[in-house]
């Protein structure tokens, strides 16, 4: 069975820029897939290029088994849904989400049955006679996907469509996206900068950095397995560990992620249980995260970050500590870039 988004060695340039270095994916049906990275590193101009909105300069684009290349974005069967919403200030909600069903000549009672049908799939029944200016951002949200799911797409586009929303409404938003992608099964392509969003979210996920994929893989070997310094940095945070170091602390003579959740603070001196590494040194900071205290503790020439619950921590700036990890923790990477 074909994928539902090849990518083949695809390239895009703008004049000396390559926004797209040699990309090669495969998306599957009904996958909820993930594009990761910081400003700049590709993943908006390839769901770009997958909507038509752009042309490959170099490579081949698939949908569905069928060529993308020179395929003009509305004789494509994706829908894109845009982090400013793009509605029509001055249709109705209803109008809004009919509106490319009236494009296509859709008979109007038709069309508006079809409206109405998406409109409560998001959770906006009876809305449609209201104006977008007369809801919440979120609300607006839910009507721009709604606009988009009602053409009954393949492949549904998202590009950072929670951007804009406060951190509650983005987290309700969240689960309601990833629960109605199950329900309808069809392929989401959510383009994103947000961690947490994309591990919360998606099957898999695809780290970019400077136009190219670094890493595909599922979120929690993205999280606990990182391939790249670039990886184990920009998906969460995590202390990166010399080939020297690591090799002196029972790892591999090469570049190392440790997650600072995987480090425990301990009074200096005290014992170390079988199986563990340990190293000496002093708190530089302390930083009350909630849940979590984080400390930044000076060892061996090397910063070390530590999480550990927040409740019973009496240590101090200054004080000196025993830094303690399973030796299974402390995960090779590829390179230290």
């Amino acid at each position: 069975m074909s994928p539902a988004v090849k990518f083949v060695n695809v390239c895009r340039h703008f004049g000396p820029v390559r926004a797209v270095d040699g990309v090669t994916l495969d998306i599957s049906e009904g996958e909820f897939f993930a594009m990761l990275g910081p400003s700049g590193s590709g993943k908006t101009t390839c769901l770009r290029l997958i909507a038509g909105f752009e042309q490959p300069n170099e490579g081949h684009i698939e949908i569905f088994g069928e060529t993308a290349e020179g395929v003009p974005p509305y004789r494509r069967n994706v829908n894109t849904v845009f982090q400013d919403y793009a509605l029509f200030p001055h249709m109705t909600v209803g109008e809004n989400v009919a509106y490319g069903l009236m494009i296509k000549g859709v008979p109007r009672a038709e069309r508006e049955a079809k409206a109405r049908d998406a409109l409560s799939m998001v959770k906006l029944a009876r809305y449609e006679d209201r104006r977008p200016s007369q809801l919440s951002g979120g609300q607006r949200q839910r009507v721009a996907l709604a606009r988009a799911l009602v053409n009954n797409p393949k492949v549904l586009l998202l590009d950072e469509p929670l951007g804009a929303l406060d951190l509650k409404l983005r987290e309700q938003m969240q689960e309601e996206l990833k629960a109605l992608q199950k329900k309808l099964g069809i392929t989401f392509v959510f383009v994103t900068h947000d961690q947490g969003e994309a591990l919360s979210m998606a099957d898999r996920v695809a780290i970019f950095n400077d136009g190219k994929i670094v890493q595909v893989d599922c979120p929690a070997d993205i999280y606990e397995r990182p391939r790249s310094r670039f990886v184990a940095d920009f998906v969460g945070s995590s202390n990166v560990l010399s080939p020297a170091f690591a090799a002196a602390h029972g790892g591999a003579g090469k570049w190392t992620s440790l997650r600072p959740e995987k480090v425990d603070v301990f009074p200096a001196g005290s014992s170390m249980p079988e199986g563990h590494a340990h190293a000496d040194g002093e708190i530089r900071a302390i930083s009350y995260q909630g849940a979590v205290t984080r400390f930044s503790v000076e060892t061996e020439g090397l910063r070390i970050c530590a999480e550990v619950p927040a409740e019973g921590t009496s240590f101090q700036e200054g004080d000196k500590v025993r830094l303690i990890w399973p030796k299974a923790a402390m995960v090779t990477m590829e390179d230290g870039s």
